[in-house]
């Protein structure tokens, strides 16, 4: 019971003190209404004119940046988009007040078209978008400070320099400044000497290193220049594009690991010809269409294509040598010394030795008699009553054997030409070899060059 008679004493005091509530609540509604009436409309403020006390009176704009999202920066149109905070802060003594007249009521706010604005607006903007997105409401303190938080989307050109594409790093900057008042009637200052990034968004594609801001005076003129330095992260291009032009340029090299009898080593080259031509068509979309530079990948790309083309001519003179035969070609001695004699123990090679023909069995396992011989032998042999018919085979004898003669001789000659060829074939395999190493040192070197020096030193 006691309990109860103490929830309806609470009770009543509530409602009790709830109409003194309500009317401090209308006393604030209305000093605040009676605030505006006064700075607005009895003191007859005018936004048009510059809050100056005399002609020659300088006002001061505190300017600061807050960016909140790199939206993109596109390459072919040299623009960066950025989702932006413009602060901005100045004093206006027509609209200072005391406060204590007012029921302790020190700030209000206004409508941004109902005062007077410095117009900072981006001078290098892309789109025509000079002003803020936004007319938010400004801050008006008793003492006659406003504050203005536009918040804006900003399309401003960015100079690209594509020559470490894609590991590069890229200046951009956003100039800003007062479009109708000179540096006698707005000054405008920095807050502070770079753009904030409390309510930054991360960027999938760059990084902000830094922001730095400065205050440039040229004659009259004032400006407030921001600079974004940004670097790219290149996983997307290493993934996409690096990785997949490496393994198709170093298809090339695997032409000289081609036999020579496959017919496939000139088709290899022109697939991966074409394929980096596909490549270079696709940088060509993405950067800017500028002659002052060449971006890394490519340089990698028409070093690819010189490398194909060179591999192409070599793969044709060793197609060329491994066809050579003895009937239309005699190798030279330098080129037996070099590719038979000296390079072959250099890159391990061992020519294979081949079997003894059928003929040099037959002179090296059997005697060889000339028809002469065969004729005495058989006359000084046979007995005297078959001299006469020996006489008479005799002939037919020396004729069989110079046929077999002739025989022996072409296949000889068969032979020696067939040794010459395999010659010409170890020659063109002893060059396939060579340019094995040298074409895949010169790859490794230039590729390593190129894109790991710039990796390192972007990471």
């Amino acid at each position: 019971m006691f309990n109860n008679m103490r929830h309806m004493h609470i009770a009543q005091g509530i409602l009790l003190c709830l109409p003194l509530l309500v009317q401090l609540g209308a006393h604030g509604a209305e000093s605040e209404e009676r605030l505006v009436r006064m700075l607005f409309d009895e003191r007859g403020y005018n936004p048009m004119t510059r809050p100056s006390r005399w002609l020659g009176d300088v006002t001061r704009v505190n300017f600061s940046l807050t960016i909140s999202q790199l939206i993109s920066l596109t390459e072919k149109e040299e623009a960066m988009k950025t989702n932006v905070w413009l602060g901005q802060s100045w004093f206006d003594h027509r609209l200072a007040w005391d406060s204590k007249l007012f029921g302790g009521q020190s700030i209000i706010r206004a409508p941004a078209e109902a005062v007077w604005k410095p117009d900072i607006v981006l001078f290098n903007n892309k789109d025509g978008q000079y002003d803020v997105a936004l007319f938010t409401k400004v801050l008006i303190s008793s003492n006659g400070q406003v504050d203005w938080l536009p918040p804006a989307i900003f399309k401003s050109g960015c100079a690209i320099d594509v020559i470490q594409f894609p590991f590069d790093r890229q200046n951009c900057s956003m100039n800003f400044g007062s479009w109708t008042y000179d540096s006698q009637e707005v000054d405008v200052r920095l807050v502070v000497d770079r753009a904030t990034m409390d309510d930054f968004k991360p960027s999938g594609e760059w990084d902000i290193l830094d922001s730095p801001g400065r205050r440039v005076v040229t004659g009259n003129q004032v400006r407030v220049i921001f600079d974004f330095i940004i670097q790219r992260k290149p996983l997307f291009y290493i993934i996409n594009l690096i990785i997949p032009c490496i393994l198709t340029s170093s298809l090339s090299i695997l032409v000289f690991y081609l036999p020579s009898d496959c017919g496939e080593k000139i088709g290899l080259n022109m697939a991966v010809l074409l394929a980096m031509t596909v490549f270079l068509l696709l940088i060509a979309d993405i950067i800017p269409s500028t002659s002052l530079a060449v971006p890394l990948i490519g340089k990698y790309l028409i070093f690819t294509m010189i490398f194909v083309t060179m591999t192409t001519v070599a793969t044709t003179m060793v197609l060329n040598v491994h066809h050579r035969t003895a009937s239309t070609h005699e190798m030279p001695g330098w080129i037996r010394f070099v590719f038979i004699d000296v390079l072959p123990g250099i890159l391990r090679m061992e020519k294979e030795e081949e079997e003894a023909t059928p003929s040099e069995k037959l002179q090296n396992g059997a005697p060889y008699f000339s028809s002469d011989q065969v004729i005495d032998s058989a006359g000084s042999d046979a007995p005297r009553e078959d001299r006469g018919s020996s006489r008479r085979l005799g002939p037919e004898i020396g004729k069989a054997v110079k046929n077999l003669k002739t025989i022996a001789d072409f296949f000889k000659s068969t032979d020696e030409d067939s040794e010459v060829n395999d010659e010409w074939q170890f020659v063109a395999q002893v060059i396939d070899k060579l340019c094995l190493y040298l074409f895949l040192a010169v790859c490794v070197l230039v590729t390593v060059g190129l894109f790991f020096q710039p990796m390192f030193l972007s990471g």
